[in-house]
């Protein structure tokens, strides 16, 4: 239907973190922008190279996305990709959704070493964070989900601030 409206439709779904040279290409050339789009790809380079750089810390985390209920991410999403890149592994959840509901329970505890309470697309807080830590006794963070799930200029952003977050 949005066809019907404007002249041309751009579908994009990046997966990972490295797909994003192949979008600034793609539309640097669609808006005849091609110096733009080499730009950005020179500094998404010079920022991945640095994040896999950086010594790891591997450690098993929950990426929490949703309360009420519980959501998390699967890990075929570009959130889970972009963990990885620090030595992160994302929580498996028993459902094969992209964004799985799960309960907390022992057994999800046990099985993760910290949990990340993404600032979007649910608003948490300090104080979920802090209530989520004396509940399952695993530390809590709270970050800023935009760098860590959007894709495109701000994924040059989203490095940096990984690597801020892995270096803890």
């Amino acid at each position: 239907a949005l066809a019907q409206f404007v002249p041309n439709v751009i579908v994009t779904h990046p997966v990972a973190p490295q797909d994003n040279l192949a979008l600034y290409r793609l539309l640097g050339g669609i808006f005849g922008a091609q110096d733009a789009a080499e730009s950005l790809c020179a500094r998404f380079g010079q920022e991945l190279a640095a994040t896999l750089a950086q010594p790891q810390r591997p450690q098993r985390v929950l990426y929490a996305i949703w309360q009420d209920p519980w959501m998390t991410v699967s890990a075929d999403t570009y959130i889970a990709r972009m963990l990885a890149l620090v030595g992160w592994t994302q929580w498996t959840a028993p459902s094969e959704r992209r964004y799985p509901e799960f309960r907390w329970s022992d057994a999800v505890a046990e099985a993760i070493d910290e949990v990340l309470l993404s600032t979007e697309p649910y608003r948490f807080t300090d104080a979920h964070a802090d209530a989520l830590e004396r509940q399952i006794g695993k530390p809590v963070r709270l970050v800023d989900g935009e760098m860590l799930s959007w894709y495109g200029s701000r994924a040059i952003a989203g490095l940096r601030y990984l690597r801020e977050l892995a270096a803890g």
